[in-house]
């Protein structure tokens, strides 16, 4: 059994959502096309892989300005992201009725999800590492932007 861990690579638990496995952050431009994705255990806490994807997507992409966030990211992120990074965050929070209702820009990167579903390799983690897990990930949205559209 101990052989089929290091086999399947690092894992973990999430005991306030209660799964196992990876999480996966993003961040997508207003088109839903993939800037930058990490992928770590759930064990880590979402803050830190936030701020990975935050770091990661400074470096590719520097001159970005503005960043719409869900409205689960607390006041401490968004203070450090503007004096980090230099970014203003605007937090897309949900209205308080119990209507589904669509709202501008925080459908993006779920719809980016909803992508990424669609190819059989993203439906589970069958990955062994976490780089070929982002790789796997970059390769669906590579696939999603030269497929014509129909």
């Amino acid at each position: 059994m101990g052989q089929d861990r290091l086999k399947r690579g690092q894992r973990g638990y999430d005991a306030g959502k209660r799964v196992k496995g990876r999480k996966r952050h993003i961040a997508s431009d207003t088109m839903g096309l993939l800037l930058a994705v990490v992928v770590h255990s759930t064990g880590i806490q979402d803050r830190a892989g936030v701020r990975a994807l935050q770091i990661r997507l400074f470096l590719y992409f520097e001159s970005l300005k503005t960043i719409f966030v869900d409205g689960s990211y607390s006041c401490s992120l968004i203070n450090w992201a503007l004096s980090m990074l230099g970014w203003n965050m605007q937090v897309i929070k949900r209205c308080q009725q119990r209507v589904f209702r669509v709202l501008p820009k925080r459908w993006v990167v779920q719809r980016t999800f909803a992508w990424l579903s669609q190819s059989r390799r993203m439906s589970k983690d069958y990955e062994v590492s976490v780089a070929s897990a982002e790789a796997f990930i970059k390769i669906a949205c590579i696939r999603r932007m030269v497929r014509p559209l129909r």
